[in-house]
């Protein structure tokens, strides 16, 4: 374990390097996600200038859960996006043949070559709307409720990682997978929305089978319901958790199966 934290601490300083040698390249995509993030919010600022309540979320409860799709979002593209969407250019080209001859695990060395700081500073972003929610809701932030939103964002991330992931395997099988990898962020779109909007058996699936639904609505109802934990284990938290382990472990064995059927470039 330790051996692969030094692997990537060294993958995260090189990574560094390069942004900073670049700077107009990160300063240029920060400002356009601000951009459009900012959007989000103007537009829920209008549409709750028409309504009071989408089912049983106040404005401020939606403009947490934007922030915190906004968080999740943004620090799965820091640690893989700008990897995973390599692979199908690695398969086409052969170049996975060096990461696949590294002493160390093929699947980690795919997902966490390249590290986003761009990203991460948006997170920031998204977690400053969210505190700002949660003010006007005059919800107070404890250790509980910190502890089980931070687990349940963990969980979010590793359910973003484990989708993208399954995408960018499909370039085993296509000449390119471009197309289908960048499905993701309309995938996750929805995961911006409260579940309430979402009804038979399209709810269904992407709650319990990929939940990107509950992604950022279980973190978010952590914070903002009025009894810490009340509901959510019923809500969403049994369902991500589970269907989290799921894709995690459909992916890796994906994965396993994509590598034994592969041939390098000049095979």
């Amino acid at each position: 374990m330790m051996r692969y934290l030094h692997i990537y601490a060294w993958l995260v300083r090189n990574s560094l390097i390069r942004e900073m040698s670049f700077k107009a390249n990160f300063l240029l995509w920060t400002l356009v996600e601000l951009l459009w993030f900012l959007g989000q919010i103007l537009f829920i600022d209008v549409l709750f200038s028409h309504i009071e309540r989408i089912g049983d979320w106040s404005k401020w409860e939606v403009v947490a859960l934007v922030g915190t799709h906004q968080v999740i979002s943004q620090v799965s593209q820091a640690f893989f996006y700008n990897n995973l969407t390599q692979l199908p250019e690695l398969v086409r080209t052969g170049k996975l043949d060096l990461l696949l001859t590294l002493p160390i695990d093929a699947q980690f060395a795919v997902s966490l070559k390249h590290f986003g700081f761009d990203n991460l500073f948006n997170s920031f972003l998204g977690l400053g709307f969210v505190g700002y929610a949660l003010c006007q809701l005059e919800v107070s932030w404890d250790a509980w409720r910190f502890l089980a939103y931070s687990c349940a964002v963990l969980i979010g991330v590793s359910v973003h990682y484990s989708v993208l992931f399954g995408l960018s395997l499909m370039c085993f099988w296509m000449t390119r997978a471009q197309g289908i990898v960048y499905a993701y962020f309309n995938l996750f779109n929805i995961g911006r929305y409260p579940v309430n909007v979402f009804q038979g058996g399209f709810r269904w699936f992407f709650c319990w089978i990929v939940p990107v639904i509950l992604v950022a609505n279980v973190p978010t109802r952590f914070l903002t319901q009025s009894v810490p934990g009340s509901g959510v284990i019923d809500g969403g938290l049994g369902p991500l958790c589970i269907g989290a382990l799921l894709c995690l472990a459909a992916t890796r064995m994906l994965w396993k199966h994509a590598l034994r059927r592969y041939s390098s470039a000049s095979s």
